[in-house]
């Protein structure tokens, strides 16, 4: 809950800013990708693209590559992960066929790994 309004007081204010910064950069720029090119003069033909629409790509473009190299730095722990539970579902119907195998045998109260684990 307070992650929750946290969060809330953090994303409320940088939308509010993220508003107000694209509000006051309405105005048209021009793009060059050509670092070595010659910059376009003011009163080039062509047509312009909103800073702030340049702003928000570039920052979605960050955003996406981040995650993209964060999930693949992460694979080895997924991986982990994924073993672990294998591992965990396979000793699980171990100690399931074992309790059954001795159930079948007698009808006896808690067993001893049931005592030590507190499952029943």
């Amino acid at each position: 809950m307070v992650s929750k309004i946290v969060g809330w007081l953090v994303l409320v204010p940088l939308c509010a800013v993220l508003v107000a910064f694209a509000l006051a950069n309405r105005q048209l720029v021009a793009i060059n990708l050509n670092p070595f090119g010659a910059p376009a003069s003011a009163d080039a033909a062509g047509y312009g693209i909103p800073l702030f629409v340049i702003l928000y790509i570039v920052l979605l473009v960050g955003v996406l590559l981040g995650g993209t190299a964060t999930w693949f730095a992460q694979g080895q722990h997924r991986k982990r992960e994924r073993q672990w539970r294998r591992e965990a579902q396979a000793l699980n119907s171990e100690l399931e066929a074992q309790r059954r195998r001795q159930g079948q045998g007698g009808g006896n109260a808690l067993s001893e790994v049931d005592e030590i684990l507190d499952l029943r």
